[in-house]
């Protein structure tokens, strides 16, 4: 059972480390991490008193 928690703490380890770098060399190979930049607009009705 401890060597099932060993491996599986590898792969968590494994797994984060990858995330890193596909964060970090992801653009370099197109990956577009930036949200899109659009204008919203939304009418707001305020009610007087």
């Amino acid at each position: 059972m401890g060597r099932l928690f060993k491996w599986l703490f590898y792969l968590v380890v494994l797994a984060a480390l990858a995330l890193v770098a596909y964060a970090y060399i992801g653009p370099f190979f197109g990956a577009d991490f930036s949200p899109p930049q659009t204008e919203i607009r939304v009418p707001l009705q305020l009610e007087e008193d």
